[in-house]
């Protein structure tokens, strides 16, 4: 039987402690600095963590990362699967190289050719199917199934989730001043890891998400509606029609 890895037990600030120091000297320490524009602009003090500068230009790869770290060898040996709009996908190529492990990515055949490149170039076998991240999906179990492989969820995951809550740990440590973290939302598992982390540090801070439009599947999930998603947007990496 494959691999999914769920689980009912809530991740904790320990967990995501843990999991930076997985992930130290494994993945870039990025920088958080103020900007002056947006700062101008909002009349507020605005301070941006650049994960574009981790090797695969996007905070998946902390959770990826820590996620990798718990397989078994024979998971190991067998080899992982994901499904993905292109950064968790990068992050589980990149990584699974390093590590000597197998890996197998489905993209939707609407990710940007770029992602597509870079995630081969990285060592994966890449299979293009669907059109959005949740048809992705489904053809990456099937196959996950049928090769009896592990399937590495890209948020709906303890691991990927505390993995991901690093980035909180390293804002509050370089400005603990800090009283509201703004967080973009696909499926949910960064704002997670960040709100788990920061409002154990600092229970007072605010946690604001933020999705595209035309995919509010977090927006309907919290209000116990059903969704209404659909449409080419840009925000490719967050379009996600069910949140985890």
């Amino acid at each position: 039987m494959p691999d999914t890895h769920t689980s009912d037990l809530p991740v904790t600030l320990d967990d995501i402690k843990a999991a930076a120091e997985v992930l130290d000297g494994q993945i870039v320490h990025t920088p958080m600095n103020k900007s002056r524009t947006l700062s101008s602009i909002t009349g507020a003090e605005v301070w941006v963590k650049f994960e574009n500068q981790q090797f695969t230009a996007a905070f998946k790869e902390r959770g990826a990362l820590n996620r990798l770290s718990k397989l078994t060898d024979d998971q190991k040996k067998r080899g992982v699967i994901a499904a993905s709009a292109g950064n968790h996908s990068q992050g589980v190529a990149y990584h699974a190289r390093r590590l000597g492990i197998p890996a197998t990515i489905v993209m939707a055949k609407t990710t940007p050719f770029s992602k597509v490149e870079h995630t081969r170039s990285h060592g994966a076998r890449v299979l293009l199917e669907g059109l959005i991240f949740d048809e992705a999906k489904s053809y990456a179990m099937e196959v996950c199934e049928r090769d009896n492989l592990t399937f590495l969820h890209p948020f709906d995951d303890p691991d990927i989730i505390a993995g991901q809550g690093t980035i909180a740990l390293e804002m509050l440590e370089a400005n603990p001043e800090l009283d509201t973290l703004v967080v973009p939302i696909g499926g949910g598992g960064l704002i997670s890891g960040i709100a788990i982390a920061a409002k154990a540090l600092k229970p007072e801070i605010k946690i604001i998400g933020v999705e595209a439009a035309m995919y509010p599947c977090m927006h309907a999930a919290l209000r116990g509606e059903t969704p209404k998603t659909g449409g080419a947007t840009i925000a490719e990496g967050i379009a996600v029609k069910e949140a985890g």
